[in-house]
């Protein structure tokens, strides 16, 4: 595998510190563990569901905490009495962790554990001072009209 080093590329760049975080968590995460394995969804035009398969986990084992654009999943197996030998261990209740790195304005909308698979609601909230907005565009006309206003209101006073 290719390993590339950005780090001449932001000697010099000031404000792109979040940019060189995300290459380093793009390598990182293609030589990470698979386990748990996960679905990443689109259910609409700007909300995504993360499915995670966590056999054998109960609500209290898990945590997920979101974090500088980031959201951490860990799974940690309470362990009980030993209730007999297990002859075959193909379900896997090991400790995990699992990070994704979010997009700006995305935001976890909740999570629910039902039949062994872990969902979490994402979307995307874009705050109103960044949404495109329609600007009225003036001109004789529009200001023939305001014109009209104010004498109208002066004549009324």
């Amino acid at each position: 595998m290719n390993t590339y080093d950005f780090a001449p590329l932001f000697r010099t760049a000031i404000g792109f510190d979040r940019l060189a975080r995300l290459m380093d968590s793009a390598v990182s995460a293609a030589e990470a563990p698979s386990y748990p394995p996960y679905n990443i969804e689109k259910t609409g035009d700007d909300t995504y569901r993360l499915t995670m398969a966590v056999a054998g986990f109960r609500p209290e084992d898990l945590d997920l905490t979101v974090k500088e654009n980031t959201l951490v999943i860990s799974g940690r197996v309470a362990t009980e009495g030993n209730k007999g030998e297990v002859l075959y261990r193909g379900i896997a209740g090991r400790a995990f962790e699992r990070r994704f790195v979010l997009a700006d304005h995305i935001v976890v909308e909740g999570a629910d554990l039902a039949n062994g698979l872990l969902h979490v609601g994402l979307k995307r909230v874009v705050p109103e001072a960044l949404k495109p907005r329609k600007i009225a565009v003036g001109g004789a006309a529009a200001a023939a009209i305001a014109n009209d206003a104010t004498v109208a209101a002066v004549k009324a006073a």
